[in-house]
């Protein structure tokens, strides 16, 4: 599984996957993506219910955002008695750590009633292994600095930004002054800043942009 890491960097589904399972002749196929969004989530879903027009359930879970942010949360049974698979699935999720990732297990009864706790066991459950498979990637969210200075001090911001922050995106529109643009990873973004005016001996102020 996932581990959590600081609060501002998780894993995100690197690719897509599709992995199935039966139990007790019900097939289970679990479709796992990465959702940024809601509106991608919501997509997703929309291309799994078109994809398997005759299933008897394609039931959901996401968390189409980063992790421990309920707003981006949601599940649905589909037609399963109520809690026996959007939740269970939703709480693998959560439990994973992943972010910015949309769950959809499509079912075919396969004639042999499961039964609540045999449902709530093979949503969870076909859902944790496919997570176990899912490829993902380390994501780091970033945030915009922006910040006003002479020219003067250009050399010495833009190596301060880029040697010691390893600064994203370097934006300069020059006029009388350098307006500065910076997108900057969100864990150092407070240190740059700082370093940036005890060099400048206090005479250029970069901010986080909010």
């Amino acid at each position: 599984m996932f581990l959590w890491l600081s609060m501002s960097e998780y894993h995100i589904p690197s690719s897509a996957l599709t992995y199935e399972e039966e139990i007790k002749k019900s097939t289970f196929i679990v479709h796992l993506a990465h959702t940024p969004t809601l509106v991608d989530a919501k997509h997703f879903i929309q291309q799994i219910n078109r994809q398997y027009p005759d299933a008897r359930h394609n039931c959901w879970a996401h968390v189409a955002g980063p992790p421990k942010g309920s707003h981006v949360y949601g599940f649905s049974d589909d037609g399963e008695p109520n809690g026996t698979a959007g939740k269970p699935m939703l709480n693998v999720l959560t439990g994973s750590g992943l972010g910015e990732v949309t769950a959809v297990i499509t079912r075919y009864f396969g004639g042999i009633k499961l039964g609540t706790g045999g449902l709530v066991r093979a949503y969870g459950g076909t859902l944790n292994n496919a997570l176990a498979q899912l490829p993902t990637v380390l994501k780091i969210p970033t945030v915009q600095v922006s910040g006003e200075s002479d020219y003067s001090f250009q050399g010495l911001i833009e190596k301060c930004l880029l040697t010691n922050y390893s600064a994203l995106c370097l934006d300069k529109q020059f006029g009388s002054t350098i307006i500065w643009s910076i997108e900057i990873d969100s864990r150092v973004a407070a240190s740059a800043c700082a370093e940036i005016f005890d060099l400048t001996h206090g005479t250029v102020e970069f901010k986080i942009k909010q």
